[in-house]
């Protein structure tokens, strides 16, 4: 699983990147086998996640990878998330986690006024899946959650009760 970090306020503390709109992120991700997996805890894996994103959410970190990336150039990249590298259990389905909460749909505007619906939606390369809630155009409050995942994660996520439900009040 990847977990997109935001790096703005890592690279800039002082917010002088907050009015700019643009992507600086950077994608930790773990690998845990299904088998392991299915016998750890969620608080476990939750400290698992956790370990993966702190690493990466440093200015320090960002820093690095701007060097990396100029170093690169111009050879195409890819987030290695995306590439389905097992653990030695053969190949892995992955699936990056993402927000675009952040994003003001309904107060962007193009010239024909702001738009009705907004979709985040592309399948990312290598058949790796994604999950990206989004506020609705709609506004009040609601959320829209665009999944792009492989028919055997939807059938697990639909199977968990507390996945994609609104809380009962």
């Amino acid at each position: 699983m990847g977990v997109v970090v935001d790096g703005r306020a890592r690279v800039s503390p002082d917010g002088a990147m907050k009015p700019y709109f643009g992507n600086v992120l950077t994608i930790p991700y773990g690998v845990i086998g299904a088998g392991k997996l299915r016998g750890m805890a969620l608080a476990d894996m939750a400290e698992d996640v956790h370990r993966w994103v702190a690493e990466a959410a440093t200015g320090e970190h960002f820093e690095e990878l701007v060097d990396w990336v100029e170093a690169q150039r111009p050879e195409p990249t890819v987030a290695r998330a995306y590439l389905g590298v097992g653990d030695g259990e053969g190949t892995a389905m992955a699936c990056v986690v993402s927000s675009g909460m952040r994003l003001p749909v309904g107060e962007v505007d193009f010239g024909w006024g702001v738009p009705a619906f907004a979709s985040y939606h592309f399948p990312w390369p290598g058949g790796a899946g994604y999950v990206m809630p989004m506020p609705s155009a709609r506004g009040g409050g609601d959320w829209v959650v665009y999944v792009h995942a492989a028919p055997e994660l939807v059938r697990v996520m639909e199977e968990e009760p507390t996945v994609f439900r609104a809380p009962e009040m």
